[in-house]
């Protein structure tokens, strides 16, 4: 299983070229936009990481909540990557459970690359506890599950102007409550995982906790 995770997308060069070594072939993307459904406001954001997907390949938009798995099945086999992309994790993760998803996910990831953005990449852990929802919040029970795909904490959006308390004091002491590391991305930054090995790829800046 080959996992990308990012804070915002694949937002710069070294971002690409990592993904393009990591494809090895031609880049069909199944972009699944599922998180942003309950998120309110402008969503500029989710129309740049499609954006960014579509410089680097084909792209299919597949809402796993809005399809039946009949139709949507097909279409993420037929894709050669995988991007989950990010908006309200809790809401995300029941739809990948209640979808039919999750039980899909370990066959097709066997040949086809797992992309993250924010969202889609805080429900690889094997809680949710690094979502916004319950980062800083003292209650840390009845966390819903993850995915379990990585043994340690994925936050996104370190330092940004979007999320004020995404800052290392705040993050320092969020972090001592948790059993597991955890890793601060920015929105320039991704963690790719494979085989138990954890590979930092970034433009910008990112810390382990």
């Amino acid at each position: 299983m080959k996992l990308m995770l990012t804070s915002a997308g694949i937002t710069n060069t070294s971002l690409a070229l990592a993904l393009q070594k990591l494809v090895q072939r031609k880049i069909k993307i199944a972009f699944i936009p599922t998180a942003a459904n309950v998120q309110s406001g402008e969503k500029d954001w989710l129309i740049k990481n499609y954006n960014e997907c579509e410089k680097l390949g084909s792209v299919d938009i597949v809402d796993i909540s809005a399809l039946k798995k009949s139709i949507w099945l097909p279409r993420l086999k037929k894709a050669t990557v995988l991007v989950m992309g990010g908006g309200n994790t809790p809401y995300l993760m029941d739809c990948i459970k209640y979808s039919g998803l999750q039980e899909e996910l370990p066959r097709l990831l066997k040949t086809r690359i797992y992309v993250g953005i924010s969202a889609g990449s805080i429900v690889t852990g094997k809680n949710l506890v690094a979502s916004s929802t319950f980062l800083y919040s003292d209650e840390k029970k009845n966390i819903p599950k993850g995915l379990g795909y990585v043994p340690f904490y994925v936050r996104s959006h370190l330092n940004s102007p979007d999320f004020p308390q995404m800052r290392d004091m705040y993050l320092k002491k969020a972090s001592k409550k948790l059993d597991s590391d955890l890793y601060a991305l920015d929105d320039a930054s991704a963690l790719i995982y494979i085989d138990g090995k954890i590979k930092i790829v970034s433009e910008g800046t990112w810390k382990k906790y």
